[in-house]
């Protein structure tokens, strides 16, 4: 009767998840266009960035300078005058604006220092950081090639020759749509598991369950299963079809020991869910909570930023949390190929972290229960 009744639960909930058009899209999108999207959004380098240029100048040099901007990485300059610099800026039409003063040739010639001005908008984080480097070097090089009178290039004295491993085009969309399927499954593992159990609560069904015979801990399994299944399947899908098929990124090591570390994740981060819905009792606190959960578990996890760049207290706190653990798993399977010999410390602690996770929401659960 015991494995009976979870089963039963289990495809309970899965009927009733089937009944909840709003987390079948959730569940779509965040494993599908959602993970398409942010692969192809992040940009390799400077691409089509907006510039103006004030020529004070309109000697040969100033228009030497204006026509070194050229697509892929500039759109064709916008000869503005210097009343309009700000303003454009401030509607947000320009993201760089080049200030050429009077006399710039002359001063040059006459071995002076002229200032040229660069205005950048901050607010276009992606461009902004590389632009100025890109226009600096620009002008830098047109400048240099007008006063020597010919195109050079210094040979430097060292020749440095770069290997890039696991990823030699440093395609930033490969690392961005696996790192987006990692959070995608944690995210859905808590929303589903403790959106289960709010369901329960709110269509009335949790008082049916106490007078059945089956116990807490059946429950609190049928909903990890059940929910977990549903995870596991879309994360395949999303990584074979999308990710592998149309965003062509490379898997290396064994999809199988992605797929076990995978179910650890979702049992610990399932169990996390469950006990936030008893904490919560109600969907738009559980809504709550999970930001002040979520944010955390993905922004400090090394998906986002490497744990080596974070202050130390921060590595060690983490080390308790089952995202940390799971996406050095992942980044070792899926980019390096790496083996069980190399990842067992990895399935070790999802292991031993989703057990102290699943023992702690049970004792809550039971008392969420009475």
């Amino acid at each position: 009767m015991w494995s009976s009744n979870i089963v039963q639960l289990g495809i309970k909930e899965l009927r009733g998840l089937l009944r909840d058009p709003v987390m079948l899209v959730l569940i779509v999108f965040s494993f599908t266009i959602s993970v398409y999207t942010a692969s192809t959004s992040a940009p390799e380098t400077l691409n089509r960035a907006t510039i103006a240029i004030v020529d004070e100048d309109h000697s040969p040099l100033s228009t030497r300078i204006t026509t070194a901007f050229y697509l892929p990485y500039f759109m064709t300059p916008e000869l503005i005058s210097i009343p309009e610099m700000d303003r454009r800026m401030d509607n947000g039409l320009d993201t760089f604006a080049l200030d050429i003063p009077p006399n710039f040739q002359r001063d040059l010639l006459a071995g002076r220092s002229p200032a040229v001005q660069l205005n950048v908008d901050a607010t276009r984080m992606s461009q902004a950081l590389s632009g100025g480097g890109y226009v600096q070097q620009m002008v830098s090089s047109e400048i240099s090639e007008f006063l020597l009178r010919y195109r050079t290039s210094a040979a430097p004295p060292v020749e440095l020759t770069l290997r890039a491993r696991f990823n030699p085009e440093l395609n930033k969309g490969r690392f961005t749509a696996l790192t987006h399927i990692i959070d995608s499954i944690t995210m859905l593992s808590i929303i589903l598991a403790g959106s289960a159990l709010i369901r329960e609560r709110e269509h009335g069904t949790i008082e049916h369950l106490l007078v059945m015979p089956v116990t807490p801990l059946e429950i609190m399994i049928s909903k990890i299963w059940s929910m977990g299944l549903v995870v596991v399947l879309a994360s395949t899908f999303s990584l074979l079809v999308v990710a592998q098929g149309l965003l062509h990124v490379p898997l290396h090591g064994s999809f199988m020991l992605f797929l076990w570390g995978a179910v650890l994740q979702i049992f610990a981060t399932a169990s996390l869910g469950i006990f936030l819905a008893t904490v919560a009792g109600s969907m738009p606190k559980f809504g709550l909570l999970l930001i002040l959960v979520l944010l955390p578990l993905q922004i400090l996890s090394g998906g986002t930023t490497p744990r080596e760049s974070m202050p130390a207290a921060i590595q060690i706190v983490m080390l308790a949390a089952p995202n940390t653990h799971f996406i050095i798993l992942a980044q070792a399977v899926l980019v390096r190929g790496a083996g069980l010999d190399v990842v067992w410390p990895q399935l070790l602690m999802l292991f031993l972290i989703g057990a102290g996770l699943f023992a702690f929401s049970l004792r809550r659960f039971r008392a969420f229960l009475r």
